[in-house]
């Protein structure tokens, strides 16, 4: 409960220094760390169009949603029978949300960096 009444009050006081949640990287994602692969989307647009997915479930997770779907239809009216493919939809899920997190957090950690950087080569070059 704390961490959110201080992250907040940083939030006031200096919001240069957080990132926008859900915009664009502004650091290069390869920077301090190895090789990372590039996510993909593995479900295709025509798919999700022709199960009528809703637009805001389009993401990394749609081919496990499209699964779930095909599941349903397949055993409706026993859904029941598709609890394994809802809790793979279900973790991918949580899996892209910890994801972004961490991407967030990272960018929050640079931006801070870069700050400290600059605060720090200011002060060389006043003294």
């Amino acid at each position: 409960m704390g961490n959110m009444f201080v992250r907040t009050w940083d939030n006031f006081w200096n919001p240069e220094l957080n990132p926008v949640p859900y915009g664009p990287v502004t650091f290069d994602p390869f920077f301090g760390i190895g090789p990372r692969k590039e996510r993909v989307m593995v479900a295709k647009e025509e798919e999700l169009r022709a199960a009528k997915i809703p637009k805001d479930k389009w993401d990394f997770c749609a081919h496990t949603l499209l699964e779930v779907e095909r599941c349903r239809a397949d055993h409706f009216p026993f859904v029941y029978r598709c609890k394994e493919q809802a809790h793979a939809a279900s973790m991918c899920n949580l899996e892209d949300y910890l994801l972004r997190m961490k991407e967030y957090e990272r960018e929050r950690r640079l931006l801070r960096r870069k700050h400290r950087i600059e605060q720090a080569q200011a002060q060389a070059q006043g003294a």
